[in-house]
């Protein structure tokens, strides 16, 4: 728990407005790293993803659209389960491109 504080959430958060695969890839760090020392089984991705929400909106982005429900559900579910496995290994790059996704789906709503 202390690596992660001092390592990268303080690299991290507050998470600072820059270009969105910037602000995706800070996410996708913090949010990988957050899952693995989560100490319970039930609830770890709800954090991270609550997390996750709370430094886009830093940015002045808005919170991913995760889209967990619905006709999309099982096709995003996996890619983000794909994504956190390889997070798991310190490779954020795919969990950085679907933040990146799930941000720019909810900016396409924007009025």
């Amino acid at each position: 728990m202390l690596a992660f504080e001092e390592g990268v959430l303080q690299l991290n958060t507050p998470c600072r407005a820059g270009a969105l695969e910037a602000v995706a890839r800070r996410m996708a760090a913090v949010h990988g790293e957050l899952l693995l020392i989560h100490p319970f089984r039930d609830g770890n991705g709800r954090l991270a993803r609550w997390v996750a929400d709370l430094m886009a909106l830093q940015t002045g982005l808005p919170a991913p659209k995760y889209e967990f429900e619905g006709n999309k559900q099982k096709v995003r579910r996996n890619a983000y389960l794909a994504a956190v496995s390889r997070a798991y290994g310190q490779d954020y790059e795919p969990l950085a491109d679907f933040f990146a996704k799930a941000i720019e789906a909810r900016l396409v709503e924007a009025p």
